[in-house]
């Protein structure tokens, strides 16, 4: 209680005292008694009056306190995270390693091979590599002038074959949809042109079709992948709704996770076997067309039960149960050549990456807090994560036990997967 409310209460004393000097009766003896009495009387009030002040101010302190947010006191700066240290060293060894040559027909060529543990010396940037390199550039978005955007980007179109688009090193001189979209939606994400983007996304969608690409148009991994780079390399192409729906008309249902719709390996073969990456890659790739095209309830619906599938894992634990474990295929093609013999691309999923990127979309949070699965998201989510991170040495990623280990393909993923969880996970002031 201030001073200033101290007077109120010597009034109040003051008026008892003068009361009861009027009123005490005259058998009391003495003017001494009278006035003591009167005195302590008045004393007692005073005191009474200012303790029941002083307590309505405490409960009114009290309530404020309550309604008031309280102030943050002085804390020590948290230790940093090891995702900072990690994406430092992977600038360090992209930037030890990468390679500029001058090539005959080419010119000047700066970016990576495939791998980062190429037998064959001097290395030769491929398309495949310096695409994923440059996604990798722009993920850690270091600006300090040792990898420059612009020569990777310069290296890519110097890459284009003569009649158009990309192709792995493995697949010859004929333009492959699969790597031309790896390429557009490196080129569109780092500002190239978006007239030539969208002329060499035409070109590219135009050669997939039942007809030209039969082996790319029947496998979920080559869909998807165009389906991407179109959505990044020009956006209003008309063919993103034809490949949408190859996708969405081509699900199948698993009885073993409550009959849910879910992609396999290969979308046009009589049986597919259902496959976590495959429905993770789709419902990553249906995500991003929702965001651009929009949906209707049909596409929404396949999407949704590719995450309920995804969350149905029956694995009681996420350490290393089956839908997060790497796989391979083959996409086999006739040869450009001789039609005797098959061009054959092999193809490595870093499953749990993938696992991240369509566990992290908000439809899949949305679906898991609604229905009562935050359980599941967060343990897939975690086990996910571990095996991201146990995955790589120094920033790098590896795929034991396999020539060309170290692939530029599978250091983008993970990197770009353990940073968005960063971002997702990330709460101001926490």
């Amino acid at each position: 209680m201030g001073w200033l409310g101290g007077f109120g209460c010597a009034a109040a004393g003051y008026a008892v005292f003068q009361s009861l000097v009027g009123v005490l009766p005259d058998a009391i003896s003495g003017d001494t008694a009278r006035y003591a009495i009167a005195a302590v009387s008045g004393i007692g009030t005073g005191v009474a009056a200012w303790l029941a002040a002083a307590l309505i101010r405490a409960r009114a302190d009290a309530d404020d306190s309550a309604l008031r947010p309280a102030l943050p006191g002085p804390r020590a700066a948290p230790a940093p995270g090891p995702f900072p240290r990690l994406a430092a060293a992977t600038y360090a060894t992209l930037t030890a390693e990468l390679a500029t040559v001058d090539a005959p027909g080419s010119g000047r060529l700066t970016g990576w091979a495939h791998a980062l543990d190429e037998p064959t010396l001097p290395v030769r940037p491929t398309p495949t590599g310096t695409a994923y390199g440059l996604h990798i550039v722009l993920e850690l978005g270091v600006h300090d002038g040792r990898l420059r955007a612009s020569e990777l980007v310069e290296t890519l179109w110097r890459l284009r074959l003569a009649d158009g688009g990309w192709a792995a090193r493995s697949q010859g001189s004929t333009a492959r949809p699969e790597v031309t979209a790896l390429v557009l939606g490196a080129l569109a994400r780092a500002g190239a042109d978006p007239g030539r983007l969208a002329e060499e996304a035409a070109r590219c969608a135009a050669h997939f079709t039942e007809e030209l690409e039969p082996s790319g148009l029947g496998r979920t991994h080559v869909v998807t992948t165009m389906l991407r780079g179109l959505l990044r390399a020009a956006p209003d192409s008309p063919d993103l709704t034809r490949l949408r729906a190859e996708l969405v008309d081509r699900t199948v249902t698993d009885p073993l996770r409550e009959h849910r719709r879910c992609w396999g390996p290969a979308l046009r073969a009589p049986v597919t076997r259902p496959s976590a990456v495959h429905t993770a890659q789709a419902v990553v790739a249906l995500d991003r067309a929702a965001r651009v095209l929009g949906e209707d309830s049909n596409t929404r619906a396949a999407r949704e039960d590719g995450i309920r599938w995804l969350l149905a894992c029956p694995a009681p634990a996420h350490e290393d149960c089956a839908d997060l474990r790497n796989t391979q295929e083959e996409v086999r093609r006739p040869h450009p050549v001789d039609s005797w013999r098959q061009e054959v691309l092999s193809v490595r999923h870093f499953t749990a990456a993938w696992m991240m990127r369509a566990l992290l979309t908000p439809a899949a949070w949305e679906i898991a807090s609604e229905e009562g699965r935050e359980d599941a998201w967060h343990a897939l989510v975690a086990g996910a994560v571990g095996a991201v991170w146990r995955q790589q040495d120094d920033g790098i990623w590896n795929w034991d036990g396999y020539d060309l280990g170290r692939p530029m393909w599978m250091t983008y993923q993970g990197l770009s997967a353990l940073r968005a969880h960063a971002v997702w996970m990330y709460q101001p002031g926490g």
